[in-house]
């Protein structure tokens, strides 16, 4: 493996600086999550800078970059303002992955290029009220009528549904079928008859507003499968390494922007004549702090390698994912700590990184269940 960023690679990061600096800056992250507006307005921005299509053939509008690049900007993004990464990483994971990985080639040269220039959003609805871990479980419907398919059920914490063009909506679409089998997904547009939404409020990630969202026999056409039928579900677990090594990339890249902001609180603030950081207690504190940013980044790095060489990656998806999203509870809750007050205040950019963090050690598949999959990939 070589560490090193390229030339290309270092023009893209320096397009995602200038990007960032101009539309999403400090303050303006903070304005958006004190009043909850979602970065969806950057979308066609990204899609013009070229980001969006990093990981897309040249065929169908991208830049054809491995996925190397995509960690890259992923964990820049997640440094400079985590929710510039979220609306990247869901339109990307969820909408161009998925269709790449198996939509059909009619889905592909109409969607793609929508989605590469920023003007189509895909959200995945999978997780249900009693399927969440246990995606196997859900029990949403999808049954053949005159026309295509009439799908009724409900999906909760949905995120980003609400600006969301198209849903990526897990149903079961074979009667009488049980955990993975019998499972189909569907492009359904959001605006069909018969979806209803309610917003669901929650403790943080203000921006990426979370929504319950009713399904009463909302009719799409034949051509809104997508992949073949009773395969959605083999399907979807195909391309989680996509979601978790996005995970993993941009919470690395939060952490490390938390970390800094305890360490430069750890170098100015000063106590009993001299800077706190120069305490025992907080300079080994700080030291644990840059050790799990770095194990997050090395194990981050490492799984974009295999997904750009085409290596099998399941376990290091989730080994990825635990370590990176763990890595930043760690260092949100001692920068908290680190700050005190000043970490605590509502105007503080350390308060946010701790909320915000609670989310991602049970978002994209809970850590006990990676944990669990990495104890079958090992034969146990």
């Amino acid at each position: 493996m070589d560490f090193s960023i390229t030339e290309e690679q270092r023009l893209i990061l320096d397009s995602v600086d200038r990007f960032m600096a101009r539309h999403l800056p400090p303050d303006e992250v903070r304005r958006r999550d004190r009043d909850h507006i979602p970065p969806y307005d950057l979308l066609p921005i990204m899609g013009e800078l070229g980001l969006i299509g990093l990981a897309v053939p040249a065929e169908y509008g991208g830049l054809g970059q491995d996925w190397i690049a995509v960690a890259l900007v992923q964990e820049r993004l997640g440094r400079l303002g985590y929710m510039a990464a979220s609306i990247f990483n869901r339109v990307v994971g969820f909408g161009a992955m998925s269709l790449l990985t198996f939509g059909s080639e009619r889905q592909k040269r109409e969607l793609l290029p929508e989605i590469v220039k920023g003007r189509v959003l895909c959200v995945l609805a999978l997780t249900e009220p009693e399927a969440g871990t246990d995606a196997a479980a859900i029990t949403t419907r999808a049954n053949r009528v005159a026309g295509g398919w009439a799908i009724s059920g409900r999906k909760v914490w949905i995120s980003d549904a609400g600006g969301a063009d198209y849903l990526l909506v897990a149903a079961r679409s074979q009667a009488g079928s049980r955990g993975a089998e019998g499972i189909s997904t569907f492009l359904v547009p959001r605006r069909t008859t018969g979806i209803a939404m309610t917003e669901l409020p929650k403790l943080g990630n203000n921006a990426m507003p979370s929504w319950d969202i009713g399904f009463d026999n909302v009719v799409v056409e034949p051509d809104a499968l997508l992949g073949e039928e009773g395969q959605g579900f083999r399907n979807l677990m195909s391309t989680l390494h996509y979601s978790r090594a996005s995970m993993a990339a941009t919470v690395t890249g939060c952490a490390s922007a938390a970390l800094d902001l305890a360490l430069q609180h750890a170098k100015e603030r000063r106590q009993f004549g001299r800077p706190i950081g120069q305490f025992q207690a907080l300079r080994h504190r700080l030291a644990d702090m840059q050790m799990r940013v770095d194990q997050a980044r090395f194990l981050t790095y490492h799984l974009a390698w295999l997904i750009a060489t085409g290596q099998p990656n399941r376990r290091q998806a989730a080994q990825a994912k635990v370590v990176a999203t763990e890595c930043l509870q760690f260092v949100a809750r001692h920068g908290l700590q680190i700050l005190a007050s000043a970490g605590y205040a509502a105007e503080s950019d350390m308060q946010r990184y701790w909320r915000d963090a609670g989310l991602y050690t049970f978002g994209e598949g809970s850590n006990e269940i990676q944990r669990d999959l990495i104890a079958r990939e090992l034969g146990l």
